[in-house]
């Protein structure tokens, strides 16, 4: 059996959860850095910033897709990893991480081919010009020969987290990072590569986390390490990460989509300029989604743990904290990120036409980022007690559903080009408040009554 490391069973939930949370969030600020250097970078090269932007923002859908199959095959099996140590059955737990890895690996060798394939046609398709796809080709090309490593740093270091070790989870990602930080200027400006330095910075980047991540889970530190027989597929393990991680899948391809259609109907009714403010908003949306996931990343092993070993008024003490911090979280970043757009969006650009279309959007969009909160809250909830059914329904809700028509049709109704930016509010609304309620409603409110009928019994 299993000695009982890490434990999520003992001390205060906010300290245990806190534990996990911090270092994930400090290593997820970083990770901001790491995802939005490479366009600020690029935003300020000499002469060619703004319609190099705009190209990595066209290529910004294909790299989603691309991380989604991680999601699918990686982040899925995280939490029935966590349930399984709750539930003292280590051999379940290291059969979910090895089959896990093998399906990255191989994911990610037939997806880099592929897409080398097809690029130039899909980026045309979204939205990419004469003037703007051979920057995004430029990008894309170099990105994604990289995309075994990234499968490795995305769709492993969950598990490293899962078992306890936030801290050297956070240095997966800060390592790649700071890697990433000082890499960019040299390949970028140094030794004049231009874009094409800002990919590979960020490929060496992603090559550094990866052997970090990996060396960890081999190692004799880890509570549940590899072994080679755990790396053979099995159909029910297959079939159990899938499932749960399809949810991963579906939130990364349906920002894809979102992705896509925000640049196509952006280029219709505003141009290569409206595509570019919306290649700002994304990165700094990143920030706020950086954060609320390293927050999420850090409950959902003490969820599952905790559910799988049965203590349920952990469980609902875990819930609660981690909506509160999340609202907090989100009401901070709003305030920030309304009140000193400018100043934000000036990070990236200097160019002035740029700056004039990109303010206004970017407090447009982040209107309703306190909804948002919600949605993660109950998202987090139902993939950390593996709910899978539930967290693929509202995600495909809140965007398929919701912002997609959103898109197509505001900018048709008097908006414009501002069309877009305004569905992500409204969906933020309807979408994170259904998301919230359901989660109460079919969650937290049984395992409440459960609790109350158990004492009831002992008394």
């Amino acid at each position: 059996m299993e000695k009982r490391k890490n434990d999520f069973t003992q001390g205060k939930i906010p300290g245990v959860i806190l534990g996990m949370a911090v270092p994930l969030i400090a290593a997820q600020l970083v990770n901001v850095l790491y995802n939005i250097v490479d366009r600020i970078y690029i935003g300020h090269i000499p002469g060619i910033g703004g319609l190099a932007l705009t190209g990595v923002g066209i290529a910004l859908p294909v790299i989603t897709i691309l991380s989604a199959f991680a999601g699918l095959f990686g982040q899925g099996g995280a939490p029935l990893f966590s349930i399984a140590r709750g539930r003292n059955d280590p051999e379940e737990a290291g059969r979910i991480m090895g089959n896990s890895l093998t399906l990255l690996l191989t994911s990610s060798v037939i997806l880099t081919g592929a897409t080398y394939l097809i690029a130039r046609p899909v980026l045309l398709a979204l939205g990419a010009t004469e003037g703007t796809v051979g920057y995004a080709l430029d990008y894309l090309r170099i990105y994604i020969a990289g995309t075994p490593c990234v499968y490795v740093t995305l769709g492993m270091n969950p598990y490293v987290n899962a078992q306890g070790f936030a801290r050297r989870g956070m240095g997966t990602v800060m390592l790649g990072a700071a890697a990433n930080i000082i890499l960019d200027p040299v390949f970028i400006f140094a030794l004049g590569m231009g874009i094409r330095g800002a990919a590979l910075a960020t490929v060496l980047s992603q090559t550094i986390s990866a052997v970090w991540c990996l060396g960890f889970l081999l190692g004799k530190r880890a509570v549940v390490p590899f072994r080679r027989e755990y790396l053979g597929l099995r159909p029910r393990v297959v079939g159990r990460i899938m499932s749960l991680g399809v949810t991963n899948f579906v939130v990364m391809a349906t920002n894809s989509v979102i992705q896509g259609v925000a640049n196509t109907q952006l280029g219709l009714f505003g141009g290569d300029l409206y595509v570019g403010a919306m290649t700002v908003v994304n990165a700094l949306r990143t920030v706020f989604n950086e954060i609320i996931h390293g927050l999420s990343a850090g409950t959902q092993p003490v969820l599952g743990y905790n559910f799988g070993a049965g203590a349920k008024k952990r469980v609902l003490e875990g819930i609660r904290f981690n909506t509160l911090v999340g609202i907090g979280i989100s009401a901070a970043v709003w305030v920030a990120f309304v009140v000193f757009a400018e100043p934000f969006v000036r990070i990236f650009t200097t160019d002035r036409e740029l700056i004039a279309v990109a303010v206004p959007a970017v407090r447009i969009y982040f209107c309703g980022s306190c909804f948002m909160a919600l949605q993660f809250a109950g998202q987090c909830v139902f993939q950390g007690l593996g709910r899978a059914k539930n967290a693929i329904t509202f995600s495909l809700l809140r965007k398929i559903v919701i912002v997609v028509p959103l898109m197509l049709l505001l900018p048709r109704w008097g908006l414009g080009a501002n069309g877009v930016f305004w569905s992500e509010p409204i969906s933020d609304l309807l979408g994170g408040g259904a998301a919230f309620i359901t989660m109460l409603l079919t969650v937290y409110r049984p395992i409440a009554r459960e609790l109350r009928e158990e004492s009831v019994c002992e008394n």
